[in-house]
């Protein structure tokens, strides 16, 4: 028994060196945390922009995929969130595109009160493999909404949605 555990003993520090990687991620400037769990949401989307070189996939947590499924997306409902992880537009041997080195990811919370300001929805990004949050004050959102305000009648939401799987 004794040999037992001190055989696993290396291989249980090594994974504890390895395995525990739970960094916190500065929130946004405006307080929005990172969700790192947007990873395992629907897909919704799959973008591949030739004007800026990028690739992107959009996912929606549990509130937002109901709301595609029940075609109620005009407005969203308060509580979809949709994250859009974006990658540089990667070309294999064969001419394909593939998502290559990752640049960022942007969240959209929905949430017409506390976010009544910003069009009903609270804007978050970070840039890297560092997770570094985007903006150095609040009104980085300036940007987010200056952008999104000509998509009003899609409740300032660029991408068309269609659940993936």
């Amino acid at each position: 028994m004794n040999k037992i555990i001190i055989w696993c003993l290396p291989a249980f520090f090594l994974c504890l060196q390895f395995c525990h990687t739970s960094t916190k991620v500065a929130p946004s400037p405006n307080g929005i945390e990172y969700m790192p769990e947007y990873k395992n949401w629907q897909v919704i989307q799959v973008e591949h922009r030739t004007d800026n070189k990028t690739m992107r996939i959009i996912y929606g947590n549990p509130i937002a995929v109901d709301a595609i499924r029940s075609k109620h997306t005009h407005p969203w409902p308060d509580g979809a969130i949709l994250a859009k992880a974006v990658f540089d537009a990667a070309v294999d041997s064969t001419g394909m595109y593939t998502p290559g080195a990752f640049q960022q990811v942007m969240f959209m919370v929905k949430d017409s009160q506390q976010y009544m300001l910003t069009l009903g929805w609270g804007w978050a990004r970070w840039k890297g493999a560092d997770l570094k949050p985007y903006g150095r004050n609040a009104t980085f959102t300036n940007e987010c909404t200056s952008c999104h305000r000509p998509q009003k009648n899609k409740d300032y939401v660029f991408t068309d949605p269609k659940l993936i799987f």
